[in-house]
């Protein structure tokens, strides 16, 4: 048996040989396959949780942005409101109006046929007054009276000027109020978002780098050497953050003095006593916009709003003292400086492009339809949905109504609305402020605007030095491992911003893979590139 055995190896042992290769080669051809298949399905589920972690992260970045822009809103609105007191202008309307009914009276008094001529005299003012008092608010100096001064004496007005100033007050209050929330929103957004693109790049660049000693287990904060690198750090944020200052202290006045010079221009041969049209004053509105934003697309795109965003480089020592961040006597470190100059530059490159001007023109269409066309239509003319005319936008025509059914008002009525709508459009606490919540979900690019900001520069946050960081090895020899960033799932939020543009944002796609020149002409910037490549049609987007 043995012998036969031996005799049947020798006549198959190529045959044997051979099969024991091609199962030697299956076996070890199945493990590689296997372990690709399990590498695989790690890298799948690591993706998928990095994704969800960028989105997490990103999500509760922008609802950070509307909660921050209700704690600044209301700094904006007292200082508004004090600049623009309707208030006490009609207050002082008021007092007129009490003095001539007192004369009258009196008169009356004397005469042996009082009766109607009076009430006919003063049925007009009380009537116009008497529409500011309803839900109106009060804003009063600290005796609690009308502070209409002048050298310390109280200036003597006509009722007609006093009139006049009570329609360009109101107007400008609530229009600059539109406008300031607007700029408020956008700029919260770019500072948030640089912010949250850094401090999402220092996370990464800590879970690629441990520590050496990886059996000891630190209870202290291993960042500290990546962190700052990418702004991570409390006094960096601190002092950038603080820059909204300037908006809700001083940005705001340049802004009124020139919404409050073209609602002069429009609304000056106005009467607060003739009726008015809602299609006309959405005509006047629109008219107000062109002098303020610009009459054309070519105008708009280059109107400068940085003036009231960010104070003048000169100025920045001086804000960050004014607002108690920055003490004289304590400089700063040459890293925060860098850093904080950095993100300076950014914002101001950011806010100086074409995109953050259709933004803006975007948020101001809802802020004023919702103003105009619903607020004004429903509580001064009385008129329904349907009958409203077209939302505010460059691009779109009034509704015309038969002559025989269009709804009209006193001029005064609409002031009296404006009057009370200028406090719910700068509310910052409960109920939420609907204007606020109108832009956000009425503008979806505002997300895809955060999208690209969030998304965009990585490539100039990353020291090239922690790109290819050095990995060591128990032996003489070491190895490189590159660090990935996140770039596919940045890829999917640039995506996700594309779906969310859709057709109706037509930037050319530009290549992201040049480095940056440093230019700082607004075509050219690296927003721009970043932004054209999130506006590039693509197939396998999905909304964020």
């Amino acid at each position: 048996m043995i012998g036969a055995t031996k005799r049947w190896l020798r006549r198959n042992h190529k045959g044997l040989a051979i099969g024991l290769g091609v199962v030697g080669a299956g076996y070890f051809v199945a493990q590689y396959v296997v372990s690709k298949v399990s590498e695989a399905r790690e890298r799948m589920n690591s993706d998928r949780i990095a994704r969800e972690n960028l989105r997490r992260r990103f999500e509760q970045n922008q609802a950070d942005c509307t909660f921050t822009v209700l704690a600044l809103l209301p700094t904006a609105t007292e200082n508004i409101l004090e600049a623009l007191p309707v208030e006490e202008l009609t207050q002082e309307l008021q007092k007129k109006r009490a003095e001539r009914l007192a004369r009258l009276n009196g008169a009356e008094a004397q005469s042996s046929d009082p009766g109607s001529a009076t009430t006919s005299v003063t049925d007009d003012d009380g009537r116009s007054l008497a529409s500011f008092q309803t839900d109106s608010y009060i804003h009063t100096g600290p005796s609690g009276e009308s502070s209409i001064e002048g050298d310390g004496q109280r200036l003597k007005k006509s009722k007609a000027q006093l009139w006049n100033e009570v329609k360009i007050t109101a107007i400008t209050r609530s229009f600059l109020l539109i406008y300031t929330l607007s700029l408020l929103t956008l700029l919260t957004r770019i500072q948030l978002n640089l912010l949250g693109r850094r401090n999402y790049l220092a996370s990464v660049m800590s879970l690629a780098s441990p520590p050496s000693d990886a059996a000891t287990i630190k209870l202290e904060d291993h960042d500290d050497d990546i962190g700052p690198a990418f702004g991570n750090d409390f006094e960096t944020n601190r002092r950038y953050l603080t820059f909204s200052w300037w908006l809700l202290h001083r940005g705001w006045r340049g802004l009124m003095d020139r919404v409050q010079e073209a609602v002069n221009d429009v609304f000056a041969t106005l009467n607060p006593r003739e009726d008015i049209t809602p299609d006309r004053l959405s005509e006047l509105t629109m008219e107000v916009r062109r002098k303020v934003e610009g009459s054309t697309e070519e105008e708009r795109r280059f109107t400068k709003w940085l003036p009231y965003l960010l104070p003048p480089r000169e100025e920045e020592e001086t804000v960050l003292q004014e607002s108690g961040v920055l003490i004289s006597s304590v400089p700063s470190s040459p890293e925060t400086a860098v850093t904080l100059r950095h993100l300076l530059d950014e914002t101001s490159d950011l806010i100086e492009s074409p995109s953050f001007t259709r933004i803006l023109t975007l948020l101001n269409n809802e802020g004023f339809t919702m103003l105009i066309d619903q607020k004004c239509a429903a509580n001064g003319f009385k008129t329904s949905p349907t009958s409203q005319p077209a939302p505010q936008s460059f691009s779109s025509t009034a509704t015309i109504v038969p002559q025989q059914t269009k709804p009209h008002a006193k001029l005064a009525t609409v002031l009296a609305v404006l009057t009370r709508e200028a406090h719910s459009i700068g509310n910052g606490t409960n109920p939420p402020n609907e204007y606020l919540v109108g832009m956000e979900q009425g503008v979806r690019d505002l997300e895809a605007f955060a999208a690209v900001v969030y998304s965009s520069n990585f490539d100039l946050e990353i020291p090239r030095s922690t790109l290819v960081p050095t990995v060591a090895s128990g032996s003489a020899s070491s190895s490189s491992a590159t660090v990935r960033v996140g770039e596919g799932d940045l890829d999917e939020l640039r995506m996700s911003a594309s779906s969310t543009l859709g057709a109706s944002w037509q930037v050319p796609s530009k290549d992201l893979s040049s480095p940056a020149t440093g230019n700082m002409e607004v075509m050219d910037s690296t927003f721009e590139k970043a932004w054209g490549k999130a506006a590039a049609p693509t197939d396998n987007s999905e909304v964020l």
